[in-house]
């Protein structure tokens, strides 16, 4: 009996780790204009009686992104719910990101999907690592597509140092997340007592103070 109810446990419990739930009607086009009075995993749908094609489409990852305001080179620009509220319930997001030369996305990971990318142009070297430290690398060239699994850090560095890149990418949950490591480390808020940054990166406190100025902690 008890076999039986530690078997029928996990059940359950394997059945809340799926990326996003699925949806119980043919689409749930997000309501992103009306004020939100109460929070759900999600968005609230509008009458299905109202769904436009509009609602299904976006121009949103036809403009490049500016890659000058980010420290790293690199901008992602999303098509989500607000751009394209049809995904809504889905569990999808494309992304765009475009990369400056010699611009670097650095170690990184989503807690929430697994990505697959796709260079159009330009030369990457993208990797992640796994949970026994092993790294996967590949140079991707215009046409090459990579896949990142679910949590597991990874780059993308643009090896030429005169042209942009441009990759396009498909993540499985509506909410990805995004998390840097450098600048979870560095830049939290309040901050990681110096003490463990300095066991952690095996590094001192000037080192610690020098990272984080120049990551804007």
């Amino acid at each position: 009996m008890k076999k039986c109810s530690l078997f029928f446990c996990l059940l359950i419990v394997v059945g809340f780790v799926k990326p996003d739930p699925d949806p119980l009607q043919d689409y749930c086009i997000a309501d992103t204009k009306t004020p939100q009075t109460f929070f759900c995993n999600g968005a609230p749908c509008i009458d299905p009686a109202q769904a436009k094609a509009s609602h299904f489409a976006t121009s949103a990852l036809s403009k490049p992104g500016n890659t000058r305001g980010n420290p790293f080179g690199f901008n992602v620009t999303l098509a989500n719910i607000r751009n394209l509220p049809g995904l809504n319930t889905l569990g999808l997001t494309m992304a765009r990101v475009d990369i400056a030369p010699d611009g670097l996305i650095p170690p990184h990971a989503h807690p929430r999907a697994s990505e697959v990318t796709t260079l159009i142009k330009g030369s990457l070297l993208v990797g992640f690592v796994d949970t026994s430290n092993r790294l996967y690398t590949q140079q991707l060239r215009p046409g090459d597509t990579f896949v990142f699994p679910k949590g597991l850090v990874h780059y993308l560095y643009n090896l030429d140092s005169k042209s942009a890149a441009l990759t396009v990418s498909g993540l499985n949950s509506q909410n990805p997340g995004a998390q840097i490591a450098s600048l979870a480390s560095f830049t939290s808020k309040p901050s990681i007592p110096d003490v463990i940054l300095t066991k952690a990166y095996q590094i001192n406190g000037q080192d610690v103070t020098k990272i984080r100025q120049n990551l804007g902690g």
